[in-house]
Order: structure tokens, then sequence, then C-alpha cells
């Protein structure tokens, strides 16, 4: 199948193509290449040479690029990773995620709509439901979203559905727990943390003396999320949502110590910085959904992935040292 990805030089992005290649598929890959793609994710991993890949630089809020490139491209399947995706960003700045994450979305089911592409998978998170202290979410569940970034996937995803429902778009919406693996951009947690123990300096942990880093995350392989959305895409339903969890809850102070050990260092390694605003205490949703469809993960150990993570930023120092500075 030809198909398109749009910000598909990210983190979940980049590790999709690389997958959707292996099975033999032709990509597009339309990114606009913000500060999160300049690791060259995709020429690091060998990519960009492959005959089945072209890239198409590009942004999705300028509907004209949008709609020629789908009628140059007739891609089979979108599957819409482009987004701005961090919290702390979103908090100093929600125009860019408003703009992005919502109209940017907008462009990409209106054109599919007039292109009549065969199907389209909108990628979301986990984050628009909110947190939660006991029990997890599913897909009925309410959302109730804390921060500019997740109302503005919330407010995507309500768009998605909408248009299955008013105009038959064969849309199907995925929510994934916190991603970890190869190749995350080192402003997130467990990157942050690991390439600053490598570099012999203190990680900033979010506390405070009621919440001493007890926030909660759910983990999920990055190579078991993209299987996972390729299985929703190809066995799921239109006008359905998949929650896609990684069944791997710690709390930040639980990996803290995890990746402390592992490099031989103790509390004295930690920075205690103030919890930010919009700091959700857990996240939790159900996959029953996605399991019913027969998907199973192949990355279950959290640990040993976590030490086999360690390695690889370890080995690949010329990859993130650029992008710290």
């Amino acid at each position: 199948m030809k198909i398109l990805v749009t910000g598909g030089s990210g983190f979940i992005g980049s590790n999709f193509i690389n997958n959707l290649l292996e099975k033999g598929n032709q990509i597009v890959n339309l990114d606009k290449l913000t500060y999160a793609a300049k690791g060259k994710n995709l020429e690091h991993m060998g990519i960009s040479e492959n005959s089945n890949y072209k890239f198409a630089l590009g942004d999705i809020c300028d509907k004209y690029l949008v709609n020629s490139l789908f009628k140059e491209e007739k891609p089979d399947m979108v599957f819409n990773f482009a987004a701005e995706s961090h919290v702390d960003r979103s908090l100093k700045n929600p125009d860019d995620f408003i703009k992005t994450n919502i109209l940017g979305a907008v462009n990409i089911f209106e054109a599919s709509l007039k292109n009549k592409t065969k199907r389209i998978i909108h990628i979301s998170t986990d984050e628009v439901y909110g947190s939660r202290n006991k029990g997890s979410f599913s897909e009925d569940s309410s959302l109730t979203p804390s921060s500019p970034y997740s109302a503005s996937k919330a407010s995507a995803d309500l768009i998605a559905l909408s248009f299955y429902k008013s105009f038959n778009l064969p849309v199907i919406v995925t929510r994934s727990a916190n991603n970890y693996g190869e190749y995350q951009f080192p402003e997130k947690f467990i990157p942050l943390f690991i390439t600053n123990l490598i570099e012999e300096k203190k990680v900033p942990l979010m506390w405070s003396k009621e919440n001493p880093g007890k926030n909660t995350r759910d983990w999920i392989n990055v190579k078991d999320n993209c299987e996972a959305i390729w299985y929703a895409a190809i066995n799921g339903k239109e006008g359905e949502i998949y929650n896609i969890p990684g069944n791997n809850e710690r709390t930040n102070i639980d990996i803290t110590n995890l990746l402390l050990k592992e490099f031989g260092y103790g509390d004295e390694m930690i920075e205690k910085i103030s919890h930010r605003n919009a700091h959700d205490f857990r996240y939790s949703i159900n996959g029953d959904k996605i399991l019913q469809l027969g998907f199973e993960y192949k990355y279950k150990n959290l640990e040993k992935e976590l030490n086999s993570l360690i390695r690889w930023y370890q080995e690949n120092k010329s990859w993130w040292e650029p992008l710290k500075k």
C-alpha cells in the first residue's frame, strides 16, 4: 500500500515508518522538521535512501500543500502523527498546540475526505482522559484534559469522530500510554534522565513534601505501540477508539531509582524541582478492546527494556549530544 505518514520524522513516527517499510509498504512522510526532528532519526536509521520511502517537507497547517500532496500521491491510508506534544511547552506557548494539533488535523481529515482515502488513523494520547487515582479509563470514559497539549489532542479526537458521523470519514483514533524507546528526543522524562546520568549530571525530578515523585505513568515500548497502531488500522472498525496501554505502571520515583541503580548512583543524583502546573497524578487506560482484536505485546519486561535502552543511548552519543546543546 501507499501510506502517508504525517510527522514521521519524530520519535514515534520514525519508528512507525521503519515498521511499515519492513512490511513492504510505500511511505510518504510529510513533516515540518521542527526541533523534534533535529536528530534526523530516519537518516540515522538508514531509511532516507530506501526506494520505498519519500519525504515531503511541509506543515499540515498549510491547507494548499496538504491538498496538493493528497492529490499527487493518492495514499491508500493516512496516519496522522504530526503534533506538538510536550506539556511544558504547551504551558508556555499554547498557540502552537492549538494550531497544529487541531487546525492541522482538520486539514488532514478534509483532504482525506476529498480524496476518498480508504482509512485514516489519528494518533492521540491517554492524557486526554486526565488523571485517575484508581481504576482505568475505557474508550467510553469522559475526557478531562488538564493542559493545552492534552486539550488540543482531545479536541482533534472529537473532530475526527464527528467527521465519521457527519461525512462517513473512515477514521480510527488510537490513544497510547507514555512511549519509551530509541530515538526519543532528550527533553522527555526517560531519555533526559538517561542522558543526564551518562553525562554524570543530576536528574530533575518533580517533588514536593506532599508528593515526593509519586506521579504515576504507564509505559509502552514504542515498537509495541507502532505495531498496535498498525493492528488497529488493519483490524479495527471505522469510527472507533482504541486505547493502547503499556500495562507497566510505575511512579516517577520508581523509574528514577531504577535508572540510578543501573548507573551505580543513589539519591545524591536527584535534583528536586517543583511540580509544573497541570501535573496530572496518574494516567491509566484499559486495553481490552485492542486485545480483543488479537493484538499481542512483545516487550513486556520494562526493567529489561530500559537496560537495553541505556546501552543504546551510551552507544549513540553522536545522535543525542547535539540535541541537548
